[in-house]
């Protein structure tokens, strides 16, 4: 059974003016939490898109991208989008609900900002709105100060991204350090990683932006201490 029908399934399950915060309610076992994160990237990202007060051929094209949506299963991903923007649920409900889904598995929600920072720079400009509301969602999810900057800086393109923000480590920390923390972000950034996260497998592109990025931060600070 493909992501989207699952998806489509647990929509079903709505009762008739049920909110969407329902289903974040529901899918708490772990086999159900690739559809509960696909949902809530969606419904996050819809919430988001809301903020800045439109919707972008970029934006919906970004969603496209975050989870490889083939053809066949768009009006699907657009039934959640539409439902998340439509519900009188405010998105500070939404990250509240979706924090105690993922509880006890920080590092998917790590990985849920990831995919909002992708959707809101999808059409090229970081509104300040989107930024409030990505502090205010990284504030309920826990999300540290440090891993907010990291995001931040590999996404929004005000300046060259600083490699030790990347690695989410002071410019003074030695090197070995720096090392440890490159690998471990490495490790957490392998596909099965994220999978075991709960992150769908059609999400999993997510992680070669990642990748390169933390890679490229840690051959900089290297060569700068060679």
């Amino acid at each position: 059974m493909s992501l989207w029908t699952r998806i489509s399934d647990a929509l079903a399950a709505l009762s008739q003016g049920e909110s969407l915060t329902a289903v974040f309610d529901r899918l708490r076992t772990r086999p159900e939490r690739s559809v509960a994160f696909a949902i809530a990237v969606i419904a996050l990202g819809a919430k988001m898109a809301k903020a800045d007060g439109q919707v972008t051929r970029d934006e919906v094209t970004a969603f496209r991208e975050v989870f490889q949506i083939a053809q066949a299963d768009e009006a699907g991903a657009a039934r959640v989008f539409n439902l998340a923007r439509t519900d009188v649920a405010g998105y500070l409900d939404y990250a509240s609900r979706i924090q105690r889904m993922f509880a006890d598995d920080p590092g998917a929600l790590c990985d849920l900002m990831e995919g909002l920072f992708h959707i809101a720079m999808a059409d090229g400009f970081y509104h300040p709105d989107e930024n409030r509301f990505l502090e205010d969602v990284a504030d309920i999810f826990g999300v540290p100060d440090a891993q907010f900057r990291a995001l931040r800086a590999r996404f929004v393109p005000d300046a060259r991204p600083d490699p030790y923000t990347v690695l989410g480590v002071a410019p003074q920390t030695p090197l070995p350090e720096v090392r440890r923390a490159w690998r471990r972000l490495v490790r957490e950034t392998h596909p099965d990683s994220m999978i075991a996260r709960g992150v769908p497998a059609e999400a999993v592109k997510m992680a070669e932006k990642r990748m390169i990025d933390i890679n490229r931060a840690w051959e900089e600070i290297n060569d700068m201490a060679a």
